[in-house]
């Protein structure tokens, strides 16, 4: 399953907001430098769908705000 997320880097408080079944709002605390926002929102949706993470692949959206995930 593809899902798109809008991404909130350097949030106060993280947290995972569904809008639709494949469109998801995620704040995390992690700064978007490095990468380090992309594998704290890639963890946040494994903890929101209760799967590993290795199951979460991102696939697009690396320097953006508007970000691709595959759920498998």
């Amino acid at each position: 399953m593809r899902i798109f997320v809008k991404a909130k880097a350097g949030a106060k408080v993280p947290g995972t907001e569904k809008i639709d079944d494949t469109h998801f709002k995620v704040a995390v605390k992690a700064p978007a430098t490095e990468g380090r926002a992309n594998i704290a929102i890639q963890e946040a949706l494994a903890e929101y769908f209760d799967i590993p993470v290795s199951r979460v692949r991102f696939v697009s959206g690396f320097s953006s705000r508007d970000k691709v995930f595959e759920i498998g």
